[in-house]
C-alpha cells in the first residue's frame, strides 16, 4: 500500500503463531506457541459475532418486518443465531485458519465468502421465522453486507494498531534504505513495526522516477542514487541498506551502491538473500555487511548441469583431494546425484573425517568410500583403483601455496607433476570413461612454480588423451572465494587481529569465483568438453585486491591499515586466463572456452624426478611447460585400451 506502513509486523487470526514474531517460548513461563494461536482465532471469531449480531440490529428495523426490537429474548435468539452462523461460515471458508496474508485478497475473499454463505444460512434456516431477518431474502442479503464492512472494518482497524511505528532503540542507527520495492518496503515495515530496533530507517531512495511521492511508514523517497550524499547530509544518516534481494542484474547495481556509499563517507548493509529468506534461515531485517560476492561486479554464474547430472546417476566416481576446498564441494555435489560408489582419496584423515560427516552427518570412517592414500605413491594409487574400478575421476589434489612452492619446488614437482601422472596411468590402466583434471589461471603462461607444475599437468592430461580412450579434460579458474588459505581466509584474519592487513601491490588483481561455480565447471566439463582441451570459465572482469581489503576492512569495528608490502617472487601483477597461442573459442556454452592443450610425453617427466636442487627444479619444469599449441584435430588416434608404460620407479 502506498503511502502506509502495511502489513508484516501485524498481528490477527491470519498471523497468529508467525515465526516473525516475538513471544513466549515453551519453558519460559509465558504461554505456549499453540495457545496464543488458539486465543487469537477464538477472539476475532468472538469479534465476527458481535459484528454480524450488530448488523442484524442495523438492518432489522428498517426492512425486517419482523416484531422489532420490542420482542426482546427473540431479538437476541435472532441475534446469537447470527453470530454462531457466521462463526461457522468463517470456519468454513478458513477464515481462522490462519492459512490467509493479513490485508491480502485471499483474506478478503475469505471474508466475503463467510459472509454470503452466513446470509444463505440465515435465510434458509431462519427464514420467516427469526425476528428482524423476516421473509424477504433482501434483509439477509443488506444484513450480510453491512456485516462484511464491518469485518473488513475491524480487520484494518486493528491492523493499523499493530503496524503504527513503535519506538527504536534509544542508540538506533539511522539508515537510508534504497529500494522502495517491495524488499525495501518489507524492510521498512519491519523496523518502523519493530519496538528497540537497531536501525532507525529516516530516508529511502530508488532509481524509479515513478516512486519519488511514495511514503512508507511515514518514511519517504527522496530521489535515486545520485542524492546519497545529500540526503545522508540532511537526516545524519550512518548507514544504507540495500534492500535488494537477488535478483537478475542485481550484482552491478549491488557493488556500484557499495562504491558509492563508501566515497559519502557511509556504511553500506545489505538484506539477506532471496534464497535465505524463502528457506525462513534469515529474516528481512538481517540486515548485514555485503559479502564478498557482492563485491565481484557480476552475477553469480549458473551452468545448465541437466544435461550433465545424468553422467553421474549409477556411475562409479572416484575424486582425489576429496578433504580439499574443491574436492569436498565436489563430493558433496556428486552425493546428490545418487553415483554408484562415490570414492573419496585424500591424504589428510581430518579432510576425509570431514567431509563424510558432511555427506552423512556421521563419520566412522570404516567404509570403503573414503580412502586415505598419498598421489605420490604410485603403488598404492594403482591399488585403489584397480580396487574402486572408477568409471569418472576427478583430479582435485594438488599443493597450491605458491610462496611455498617458490621455496619448495620440489614438492610441486613430487605432487602436482609426478603425483598427477600416477594418476592419469592408474586411471588408463583400469579404462575410465572420463578424466577431469583441476587446474587453475596460473598455468595460463607461466611463471611461478605452481604455474608451471599446473601447465605440465594440463599437458600430461592432453597426452592421455592420445593413448587411451574416453574424455580427458582440464579445467582452469581464478582465485575460489572461501577455500582454505585463500586472499579472502588471509585478509579476514588480518582484520580481525586488528591489522594491518597486507597487500603485495596497489594494481594487483586476480579473477574470483565461488566454490559452487567452480565445482559447476568441473562438473559440466564431463558434458562439453573434447579430449585433451582445458576448459576456462568466463569469470568476468578482475578485482583489484587493494578494492576488496578495503572494503572488507570498511566493515571492522576499528580502524585497520593496509600495507602494502611488494610483488612477490613468481607472483604476478594480473592473472591471465589464456595463454600466447591460445584463442577465445566458446563451441558449446556461451560462458566456457575450450582450448586445446599440447601433449606431453610422460618419459619427459620420469627424466627430472630425480632433480633435487630449487633451480635446476625449476629450470626443468618451465623448459616442460614450453610446446608449440597444438592444432584442432590434429591429434593422433587413441590406442586402444593401452596404457601408457609404466615407470621403472615410482616417484616420490
Amino acid at each position: 500500500m502506498h503511502g502506509e506502513c502495511a502489513g508484516h509486523a501485524v498481528v490477527g487470526p491470519a498471523a497468529a503463531g508467525r515465526g516473525d514474531r516475538a513471544r513466549p517460548q515453551a519453558g519460559t513461563g509465558g504461554p505456549s506457541r499453540g495457545a496464543t494461536r488458539r486465543r487469537a482465532r477464538a477472539a476475532w471469531a468472538a469479534a465476527d459475532a458481535l459484528v454480524w449480531a450488530g448488523g442484524v440490529l442495523i438492518v432489522g428495523p428498517d426492512g425486517g418486518g419482523g416484531p422489532g426490537l420490542s420482542a426482546g429474548g427473540p431479538v437476541v435468539l435472532a441475534c446469537l443465531a447470527a453470530g454462531v452462523t457466521a462463526v461457522l461460515a468463517g470456519a468454513v471458508c478458513g477464515l481462522y485458519s490462519g492459512r490467509f496474508p493479513w490485508e491480502s485478497r485471499a483474506e478478503l475473499g475469505a471474508v466475503l465468502g463467510t459472509a454470503a454463505l452466513t446470509a444463505l444460512c440465515l435465510e434458509a434456516v431462519g427464514g420467516g421465522r427469526l425476528p428482524l431477518i423476516g421473509a424477504r431474502p433482501v434483509v439477509a442479503g443488506i444484513a450480510a453486507m453491512v456485516s462484511a464492512l464491518g469485518m473488513i472494518t475491524t480487520r484494518a482497524a486493528v491492523a493499523a494498531v499493530r503496524r503504527r511505528p513503535r519506538r527504536p532503540a534509544p542508540a538506533a542507527v539511522k539508515v537510508i534504505v534504497f529500494g522502495a520495492g517491495s524488499a525495501g518496503t518489507q524492510l521498512v515495515h519491519r523496523l518502523a513495526g519493530q519496538r528497540g530496533a537497531r536501525y532507525q530507517p529516516v530516508a529511502l531512495l530508488d532509481d524509479d522516477p515513478g516512486k519519488r511521492r511514495l511514503r512508507i511508514c511515514g518514511v519517504r523517497v527522496r530521489g535515486g542514487r545520485e542524492r546519497l550524499a545529500e540526503v545522508a547530509a540532511e537526516t545524519g544518516a550512518a548507514v544504507v541498506v540495500i534492500a535488494i534481494a537477488g535478483g537478475r542484474g542485481d550484482g552491478q547495481v549491488i557493488t556500484d551502491l557499495v562504491s558509492l556509499a563508501e566515497s559519502a563517507g557511509l556504511t553500506a548493509k545489505v538484506i539477506p538473500p532471496v534464497h535465505e529468506l524463502v528457506a525462513g534461515s534469515a529474516r528481512i531485517d538481517g540486515v548485514r555487511d555485503p559479502r564478498i560476492t557482492h563485491l565481484l561486479g557480476r552475477e553469480p554464474i549458473r551452468l545448465d548441469l541437466a544435461a550433465a547430472a545424468g553422467r553421474f546417476t549409477g556411475r562409479r566416481i572416484l575424486v582425489t583431494g576429496a578433504g580439499g576446498s574443491i574436492g569436498s564441494e565436489l563430493c558433496r555435489q556428486l552425493h546428490r546425484l545418487h553415483p554408484a560408489s562415490l570414492v573419496m582419496l585424500d591424504r589428510d584423515e581430518s579432510a576425509l573425517h570431514a567431509v563424510q560427516l558432511a555427506l552423512h552427518g556421521r563419520a566412522l570412517l570404516d567404509s570403503d568410500e573414503t580412502v586415505l592414500a598419498d598421489i605420490r605413491d604410485a603403488a598404492r594409487i594403482s591399488e585403489v583403483f584397480a580396487q574402486a574400478r572408477p568409471e569418472i575421476v576427478f583430479h582435485a589434489a594438488a599443493v597450491k601455496h605458491l610462496p611455498l612452492l617458490e621455496r619448495y619446488p620440489s614438492e610441486a614437482l613430487k605432487t602436482n607433476v609426478a603425483g598427477t601422472l600416477n594418476v592419469l596411468r592408474a586411471a588408463a590402466a583400469c579404462g575410465v570413461e572420463s578424466f577431469v583434471n583441476i587446474s587453475t589461471d596460473k598455468a595460463a603462461d607461466p611463471v611461478s612454480v605452481l604455474g608451471t607444475s599446473k601447465r605440465i599437468t594440463e599437458r600430461l592430461t592432453a597426452y592421455m588423451a592420445d593413448q587411451a580412450p574416453g574424455t580427458w579434460v582440464s579445467v582452469r579458474f581464478g582465485n575460489v572465494l572461501g577455500s582454505r588459505g585463500s586472499l579472502l581466509e588471509s585478509l579476514s584474519a588480518q582484520i580481525a587481529a586488528g591489522g594491518p592487513v597486507t597487500v603485495t601491490h596497489p594494481q594487483v588483481a586476480r579473477y574470483f569465483m565461488t566454490a559452487t561455480e567452480a565445482v559447476q565447471l568441473v562438473l559440466q566439463a564431463v558434458a562439453v568438453g573434447h579430449s585433451g582441451e582445458v576448459l576456462v570459465l568466463d569469470m568476468g572482469e578482475q578485482v583489484r585486491i587493494a578494492d576488496l581489503a578495503r572494503r572488507m576492512a570498511a566493515t571492522a569495528s576499528h580502524r585497520v591499515e593496509i600495507v602494502f608490502t611488494g610483488l612477490r617472487p613468481g607472483e604476478k601483477l594480473i592473472e591471465d586466463l589464456l595463454g600466447a597461442g591460445e584463442r577465445d573459442h566458446r563451441p558449446r556454452h556461451p560462458l566456457v572456452r575450450q582450448v586445446p592443450v599440447p601433449a606431453l610425453e610422460p618419459g619427459e617427466v620420469a627424466g627430472i624426478r630425480h632433480l633435487t636442487d630449487p633451480d635446476d627444479v625449476r629450470a626443468a619444469l618451465v623448459r616442460l611447460t614450453a610446446a608449440r599449441a597444438p592444432v584442432p584435430g590434429k591429434r593422433t588416434a587413441p590406442a586402444a585400451h593401452s596404457a601408457p608404460p609404466e615407470p621403472a620407479e615410482a616417484g616420490q
